[in-house]
């Protein structure tokens, strides 16, 4: 296996040049449009066409993020967006979701495709979901241990780690905390990070959902060793120097082993959040992995780190060894090869060579005018120069002919690809669904409910419920399914063997919220049954789900009603009516930012923020789920308006489930004292 390569940040134009001139292997910017960073600069189509051709001038790659969740209304956008980054010659595209990853091979089937991190990937059985679909690389989500990394690494497609950045609380992609309390949407590029607020357990004042940046450099060569293509630093919306000390300090880790003082000292003042942390990969959660940025760690970069920091890539790198060969005959136009050992130009000057009436034109001197090369990507180390004896020619000549030559290899390495592009057909299965029912489903946090849950269509229990339990509600006739759990992390020989279980008590509907639990639940023959989580928003997600095998979808919450009701496919679906909506999906457990154990926790901890409003936890003993303040529910006058084929009562720390004497007429607000919200069914998001 080769060297690990280093996968820099790029906002703008300055940062790609800061991560190349420092030694990037590779770099990851976004478009205009549907990057998930949408306040960093980006790039359009120009910019992004230059980026690339400089990237690539200099043996560096280029992907394009393209990981946002798009609606039916944005995809000739999108469209664009694709046709744009396969016109750049970008070397892969990073994407969220499956339809954009549809519509991509549509429209550029030879363009690599990337699996975002927003895809939620954590498993061994996504990311082999994903390598059998087609992706040529999974970036993993960031709180993977290193076992867990190295499972996944035995499947034969690249993956992605994060190395170096910010950490959010959440897992990504299954964030809708911004979205839901201000419409600015994490997995539309809009966070408002929400996270970096004071939220408390116990203690005023505290950080619950601050964690400190992650720092996996000193593990670069370990990660390596295990199988990970690429390490990647987070920050494009960090400033270059950020970028440039980021990348030096990687490179230095792989090829010298260690990570010399100085860059240790620019890359912890330009930015941290009281220190790093690698918690997830040594698998070690607990308070020392919070953080916050505090006043001393902002005045840190002061102009003086950075004024150094920009001095280390203000010139041109010359990265590109090259070779090649000078003749000059009397009489006849002097000739230019030159060649990277994979593309060959010649030129040939417009000057004749005359008989010198001085001083002749000597080797020496062509040497040294064909290999003043600064200001390029390339380095002539080797020249062969056949000269005619006594033969004169104007310097200039020969400086024109070295400016022609690089020119002339600069337009050739710019362009590796040369993608076909199809146009893109948005009109086969986007005729309006138009079917409606109000067939109930309920989503339940145990197994002790009223005999009222019989008349759902589906119960979803959960998969680690007691086998006894699951076996009792089957035999009652209750119509039970089970749900596997959002958050896999190193349990999946469990739930593997627990479907086994519940499979042979003839429960064969499973309910799956990312792409791993599809995979197994599929490889095992359940019914598959899409969960919120999946982040279906719009027509080619329909299409996509419909032709994986999956029987229905439960759609993302971020969908207004207008927008369900304007969704094509002939996949049944539905909406959660009824719930306190998971804003969070935390590995690292809010209650051990005070130092909490789960012990004293009993799972009955509830979280504050600066206003007294209250925020339940909820923990599955290996994630946390962090609740809405207040219930979401939609009634049946509304949900008779809706193309949707059933929706979801989705029950979590209510205490009433035992007695729900109506399935069909649910009505929560005369059992609740707190208001109820509308979600984002109405106001939508960014």
């Amino acid at each position: 296996m080769g060297k690990i390569e280093i996968l820099a940040p790029a906002g703008g134009f300055e940062s790609v040049t800061a991560a190349v001139r420092s030694g990037a292997d590779a770099v990851y910017l976004g478009e205009k449009l549907f990057s998930a960073r949408a306040s960093a600069q980006n790039f359009d189509a120009d910019e992004l066409k230059k980026a690339v051709a400089y990237c690539h001038i200099h043996g560096v790659k280029v992907y394009v993020t393209l990981n946002t969740l798009v609606f039916d209304d944005e995809l000739e956008k999108l469209s664009q967006a694709i046709i744009c980054a396969a016109e750049a010659d970008a070397d892969a595209l990073i994407v969220q979701n499956m339809g954009v990853a549809r519509l991509a091979r549509q429209i550029a089937p030879e363009l690599a495709l990337h699996a975002s991190t927003q895809m939620s990937v954590h498993t061994a059985s996504g990311v082999r979901a994903l390598h059998e679909l087609g992706f040529k690389r999974v970036v993993l989500a960031r709180e993977m241990s290193r076992e867990e990394i190295k499972k996944a690494a035995e499947v034969p497609v690249e993956l992605e780690v994060f190395v170096h950045g910010a950490l959010c609380m959440c897992v990504s992609g299954q964030c809708y905390f911004s979205a839901m309390l201000g419409s600015r949407s994490g997995n539309r590029g809009a966070c408002a990070q929400t996270c970096r607020l004071p939220f408390y357990i116990k203690n005023k004042g505290g950080h619950a959902l601050s964690l400190k940046d992650n720092s996996l450099i000193a593990h670069l060569n370990d990660l390596q060793n295990i199988g990970v293509t690429s390490a990647k630093i987070e920050g494009r919306m960090k400033r270059p120097e950020y970028v440039s000390a980021a990348v030096r300090a990687c490179v230095e880790q792989r090829d010298l082993g260690f990570v010399t003082d100085r860059t240790a000292e620019m890359l912890r003042g330009v930015f941290s959040r009281t220190g790093f942390t690698d918690g997830y990969y040594k698998g070690k959660l607990g308070k020392e992995m919070f953080g916050t940025r505090r006043k001393d760690d902002v005045v840190s970069a002061d102009n003086k780190l950075l004024s150094g920091i920009r001095q280390t890539y203000k010139d041109e790198v010359q990265n590109i060894e090259i070779s090649g060969k000078f003749s000059a005959s009397l009489g006849k136009q002097p000739e230019l090869t030159l060649t990277d050992g994979k593309n060959t130009v010649t030129v040939t000057s417009d000057a004749v060579c005359e008989a010198a009436l001085k001083v002749p034109l000597s080797d020496e001197k062509c040497r040294a005018q064909l290999c003043k090369t600064g200001g390029t990507a390339y380095k002539i180390n080797d020249l062969k120069i056949n000269l005619d004896n006594n033969i004169s020619l104007p310097l200039s000549a020969l400086n024109n002919m070295r400016r022609d030559a690089l020119g002339c290899l600069d337009k050739k390495r710019a362009v590796v690809y040369n993608y076909k592009i199809n146009a893109a057909d948005l009109s086969q299965g986007f005729k309006p669904f138009g079917k409606r029912s109000n067939a109930v489903r309920a989503r339940v946090a145990g197994t002790k409910l009223s005999p009222e849950f019989k008349r759902c269509e589906l119960v979803f229990a959960p998969l680690f419920s007691d086998i006894r339990e699951l076996a009792r509600l089957k035999s009652e006739g209750y119509p039970v399914g089970v749900e596997i759990p959002r958050g896999m992390f190193g349990r999946e020989n469990q739930i593997e063997a627990q479907l086994e279980k519940v499979r042979e008590l003839g429960i064969t509907h499973a309910l799956c919220n990312n792409i791993g639990a599809l995979y197994t639940a599929k490889q095992l023959g359940f019914t598959l049954h899409g969960g919120f989580g999946l982040n279906l928003v719009n027509t080619l997600d329909l299409l996509w789900a419909e032709e994986y095998g999956l029987e229905d979808v439960e759609l993302s919450f971020e969908l207004t009603f207008d927008r369900v009701n304007r969704l094509g496919g002939n996949i049944p679906r539905g909406i959660i009516s009824y719930g306190y909506l998971p804003l969070m999906l935390c590995r690292s457990c809010p209650v051990k930012s005070e130092g909490t154990d789960c012990k004293s926790c009993k799972n009955r901890s509830v979280m504050t923020d600066r206003k007294g409003k209250s925020f339940f936890l909820k923990c599955d003993g290996v994630c946390t789920e962090v609740l809405n303040c207040v219930p979401l529910y939609v009634d049946k006058k509304e949900l008779s308006t809706l193309s949707t084929s059933f929706h979801t009562l989705r029950f979590t720390v209510e205490n009433y489930v035992e007695t729900v004497k109506s399935i069909a007429d649910f009505n929560p607000k005369s059992m609740l004292k707190d208001k109820i919200t509308h979600g984002l069914y109405i106001r939508g998001v960014e």
